[in-house]
């Protein structure tokens, strides 16, 4: 099945919304005031690594896995990009595995280790092998560029890369408003799946009593900085 570069689906699906409800239980998703790398004043903010328990990261594994299947990637490795990503690849591999596919898994130092087995990666051999890559966002590209590139040094081929949250918003002030996945989708020609975005977030905010108060600066902060992302 072919995926356009950055794959929206049609409506919230369940995935998404159980994973933005994950995303507030684990305080992984906040809002407030936040003063991001960019320098840019966010209402809201993602941390992946406040999935600190095993149940968490088991119930996270299943919506990656969702959307990955919604999406239609073929694949038959996982990457996990040092640092957040190893956990998360690790988790989706149990959680497919539990499903009845068993993927073998691999990821990477952030330094290449000189004694032992060496090298820069870890786990089962890339060679021949089509490549997902699993990781919990891209903010300017870099660590995904570096792991394709560790990836076909390997001898594989990325066949996608699957990101928690697309914040869909251009990564500079210029005239380009290409989001950080779209960039990283349109330069490589390898396709990013997300398991739920701004958008989303949009959606699920003007459904809950509790969070619809926030829609406004959410609104104001995608009219600002928005990528122009398809809805």
């Amino acid at each position: 099945m072919a995926v356009s570069p950055v794959t929206p689906l049609p409506a919230m699906s369940d995935h998404r919304a159980r994973f933005l409800q994950l995303a507030l239980h684990a305080q992984a998703l906040r809002f407030g005031e936040f003063t991001l790398k960019s320098g840019r004043l966010s209402p809201y903010f993602f941390n992946a690594g406040r999935f600190d328990s095993g149940a968490c990261l088991a119930e996270l594994a299943a919506c990656y896995a969702d959307a990955i299947e919604a999406a239609g990637l073929r694949f038959d490795l996982l990457f996990g990009p040092a640092y957040k990503g190893i956990p998360l690849a690790t988790a989706l591999g149990c959680e497919f595995a539990r499903r009845g596919r068993d993927i073998p898994l691999a990821f990477n130092r952030k330094e290449a280790k000189d004694h032992g087995e060496g090298g820069l990666l870890i786990g089962a051999p890339l060679d021949g092998r089509e490549v997902l890559i699993v990781d919990d966002v891209i903010t300017a590209g870099t660590a995904i560029r570096e792991a394709l590139a560790l990836i076909r040094a390997g001898g594989g081929r990325p066949a996608g890369i699957v990101v928690a949250l697309d914040r869909q918003e251009v990564l500079g002030e210029g005239e380009s408003r290409q989001s950080a996945a779209q960039a990283v989708a349109s330069d490589t020609g390898v396709p990013v799946v997300a398991v739920a975005s701004l958008h989303d977030l949009l959606d699920f905010a003007g459904e809950s009593a509790d969070l619809v108060h926030h829609r406004d600066r959410l609104l104001a902060y995608r009219a600002r900085y928005g990528s122009g992302s398809p809805e």
